[in-house]
């Protein structure tokens, strides 16, 4: 089912009817109205015509204002109106270009329905900046709290956290305040939240900082975090380069995938080719290296308390636990029958 009920192509053909040749050329130009869907600048118009871009701008502005008086403008009412319920329904506040792809996926049709949201009074476009993309409001009111909740969100997270989608749905609701209970539904707040240039979702669906190497991953290594981290549980490294072209759509070489989880600090080497996350408690090292550091840390055990250990820090058979243990170099069993540091 369409978005909308009107044509936004003969809406506009209608509107344009009532410029002169030279303003209706450059409205065409300006907005990508024509056979060409590039939006020319006001520079790029003003050369072509020999003029400043200044004097542009004043015929543009001059033939929105006609289009804007003209009978034709008046009939269109409903279609205005229409178009001011939808953004309504999508929260007030929309992002410009999911607006559009909203309505539709060709250039051309965005072209025309974007030039529509420029004529309507009840629209009102604010520009991207350094913390919010391109929007368009028709509730100031409702703006402000959704870019204020935006921003106080932001605050409470850090460059490492990750939360499912679920969870800042929740977390952001909780910093909007006094806005109607028929915008806080998933679909609206998620619209919000895509306002936002601070924060983003990563191709996992989960959500935190866009500057963080876990949404915005820019390398084999944080791919495989971020495959290790949602799995919850150590990876064969050839299960974690599989997975990271069939999620990611990267082509990831197991060996050069190999090499990358060795050099990274974030992942730990637990098994035969299986790799865990540093943050999950895990420690470089052989079994050797791990036994002494339980050894270090309790004092003397028994061989099955050290084997238990062990097996929360490696995958590896009982037998190549007790192996390492009879290294005299390292380990010396007490008179009890425990082992302790030699």
């Amino acid at each position: 089912m369409s978005a909308i009920t009107f044509k936004p192509k003969q809406v506009v053909k209608r509107l344009l009817a009532s410029l002169s040749p030279r303003a209706l050329d450059m409205m065409i130009k300006r907005y990508g109205l024509g056979e060409s869907t590039d939006r020319m600048t006001l520079d790029g118009i003003g050369k072509s015509y020999g003029i400043t871009r200044e004097r542009v701008r004043q015929i543009e502005n001059f033939a929105l204002g006609t289009i804007k008086k003209s009978d034709a403008f008046k009939k269109e009412s409903d279609v205005f109106d229409e178009l001011n319920k939808l953004v309504v329904s999508l929260g007030g506040v929309v992002c410009e270009e999911d607006f559009l792809m909203h309505i539709a996926k060709d250039e051309s049709t965005q072209n025309h329905m974007y030039f529509l949201l420029v004529l309507g009074d009840k629209f009102k476009r604010e520009k991207e900046d350094e913390n919010f993309r391109h929007r368009w409001i028709v509730d100031d009111k409702v703006s402000m709290k959704v870019h204020d909740a935006i921003r106080d969100l932001y605050k409470t997270l850090t460059h490492e956290d990750l939360v499912p989608e679920s969870e800042i749905i929740a977390a952001f609701l909780s910093h909007l305040k006094d806005v109607s209970e028929e915008y806080k539904n998933e679909e609206i707040t998620k619209r919000w939240l895509a306002l936002s240039k601070m924060i983003a979702k990563n191709p996992l669906g989960e959500w935190g900082v866009t500057e963080s190497h876990n949404v915005n991953a820019r390398g084999m290594r944080d791919y495989a975090y971020l495959i290790i981290r949602k799995h919850g549980s150590p990876m064969h490294f050839t299960e974690v380069a599989k997975s990271i072209t069939q999620i990611f759509d990267k082509k990831a070489h197991v060996a050069t995938c190999h090499n990358e989880l060795i050099k990274d600090k974030r992942f730990v080497l637990v098994g035969r080719g299986l790799y865990a996350l540093s943050s999950w408690g895990y420690e470089k090292g052989v079994v050797k290296d791990v036994i002494a550091k339980v050894l270090k840390k309790e004092g003397p055990l028994a061989k099955k308390d050290i084997i238990d250990r062990v097996l929360k820090e490696r995958y590896v058979k009982e037998n190549t636990v007790f192996v390492n243990l009879q290294d005299p170099k390292m380990f010396k069993k007490t008179k009890d029958g425990k082992y302790a540091l030699a």
